[in-house]
């Protein structure tokens, strides 16, 4: 099953919000084929800051079950200084409605 969603990044972290995924953590590799996640993107609009990811999950129930996994709750506190977060430290993001596909 395919997710996708959009996150927005603080004006002018950009480059540090590229640099720490060019760097993504082993461990957190990890976490994310753990819990189902396989084929992850995450695009930047430059003009709004809107950050659109799409991944393909397992399941969604395992897929949420991601979130109480300390190694992603590092990841989210990692982050946070960069973009729109709850108070938990989780991106603010918004999950989307897929309206067409053509493979």
């Amino acid at each position: 099953m395919k997710k996708a969603f959009v996150m927005k990044l603080y004006p002018g972290m950009e480059e540090e919000y590229e640099q720490r995924h060019r760097a993504l953590w082993p461990r957190m590799k990890e976490s994310i084929h753990r819990f189902g996640g396989s084929n992850y993107t995450i695009w930047l609009d430059k003009k709004t800051h809107l950050l659109f990811g799409t991944i393909e999950i397992e399941d969604e129930a395992r897929w949420a079950a991601q979130a109480d996994d300390p190694v992603n709750r590092e990841w989210w506190d990692y982050m946070a200084p960069l973009m729109e977060t709850n108070p938990d430290n989780s991106p603010v993001s918004r999950d989307l409605h897929e309206v067409f596909h053509l493979d």
